[in-house]
């Protein structure tokens, strides 16, 4: 079965395309030889004018059976500037129908490269040479009697002297507990640790994901998705990593002096950081209505949340484009920061033609508090933030 796809950005123009998901007839997401597949071509006709991404899923029947899948999956692109291959073994143990309720191993070798640095939001982030990466990721979710519990960690490490060899881990907790039937509080845990030379597209943000993840949503992926003039703004804030949203403004602000300046600058980067990240969600008549209304009540949520975040970095990274940059020894570490505000999150999820989820969410973020500001700004003052992000598989 096919669907259309279309998307946009600064390089390609129009990218116009079509996908399909192909599996035994019969089977659900389950049997053998599973595509997820998709091409695309550029209305403004680029030096790569198609555009591709293959994924290939084969069960290994000697190690699967209902619900705990062990198989063999071949992934190939090249689209929006950057080439990534992988071979990678899943193993999933799922009890019963509770998709809640599982866990999941994959061990993969990828090789990859940024080859156009045109179709990045922020091309400094990047260095283009080949990687060829040895990794592991487990990730767990379990329903517990007070809320839902999920774990993520990855370890990856390259073997590619050209881009140098480097290691790097990520962790992740989010534990939901309901409180009564309005009121949740959602608790989420983050660390990440990178060798010295961990390359710049894989170093931390205190207020966003590493440029490497933007790649795995659409809305991120390229420049002009989101109009690079709001993205630059530092009003936009692409969710994940260290997570501390008050400081999305500060970190695009250094990230858009790096060419602009002959001062002593350092990238708004961090070999490793840690962070905490917690919100209380309450009731709004707004939800409340909406929930009302016939047919919009099931595809849409808007929630309404209280949140306070917090953490710190180590290893931050000089720059080395500018002129007299200072020693790293003479620029101190920065110590924990946090932020605090309210913040409103409005979702949809509606199916597509194949039956995938193609779910959008817009928060509204208002940070009124930051323990570190910049020195021209107050402690305590308006400032908002808005993220996009969507459960897009291509």
């Amino acid at each position: 079965m096919f669907a259309p796809d279309v998307w946009y950005n600064n390089v390609d123009g129009v990218r116009l395309g079509v996908r399909t998901l192909g599996e035994v007839e019969g089977t659900f997401k389950d049997g053998p030889h599973r595509l997820d597949a998709g091409v695309w071509l550029s209305t403004f006709l680029p030096d790569l004018p198609v555009s591709y991404y293959v994924s290939f899923t084969e069960p290994i029947p000697q190690i699967s059976n209902f619900g705990n899948e062990g198989s063999i999956q071949l992934i190939s692109s090249i689209r929006t500037g950057y080439s990534h291959h992988r071979i990678q073994f899943n193993k999933r143990w799922q009890p019963g129908f509770d998709e809640y309720k599982y866990k999941e191993v994959s061990v993969y070798y990828s090789t990859e490269r940024l080859f156009d640095d045109e179709y990045r939001p922020f091309n400094k982030l990047w260095q283009d040479n080949w990687k060829n990466l040895f990794g592991i990721s487990f990730k767990m979710s379990e329903t517990l009697d007070f809320g839902l519990f999920e774990a993520y960690a990855d370890a990856t490490t390259n073997v590619n002297e050209t881009s140098g060899a480097f290691t790097v881990a990520t962790f992740e907790v989010l534990q939901s507990i309901e409180l009564s039937d309005q009121f949740i509080w959602r608790i989420r845990g983050f660390a990440g640790i990178g060798s010295d030379n961990v390359a710049p597209e894989y170093r931390f943000m205190a207020s966003m994901r590493p440029a490497q993840y933007w790649l795995n949503n659409g809305l991120s992926r390229s420049a002009g998705t989101i109009p690079q003039p709001w993205m630059e703004s530092g009003s936009f804030q692409i969710a994940g990593g260290a997570n501390l949203r008050g400081y999305s403004n500060r970190d695009i602000e250094l990230l858009g002096t790096l060419q602009q300046s002959d001062n002593n600058l350092y990238f708004p980067l961090y070999r490793s950081f840690w962070s905490l990240n917690t919100e209380i969600e309450f009731p709004n008549p707004l939800n409340t209505a909406l929930q009302n209304i016939s047919i919009i009540g099931d595809l849409a949520e808007l929630r309404s949340y209280l949140f306070v975040d917090g953490g710190m970095g180590t290893g931050r990274t000089l720059m080395t484009g500018t002129q007299n940059v200072a020693p790293q020894e003479l620029i101190t570490e920065p110590g924990f920061i946090a932020d605090a505000g309210i913040g409103l999150q409005i979702s949809f999820n509606i199916p597509d033609y194949l039956g995938k989820d193609r779910g959008i969410f817009i928060r509204y973020d208002v940070p009124f508090w930051l323990s570190d500001p910049l020195p021209r700004e107050n402690s305590f003052s308006y400032r908002h933030v808005i993220g996009l992000g969507a459960v897009i598989s291509l």
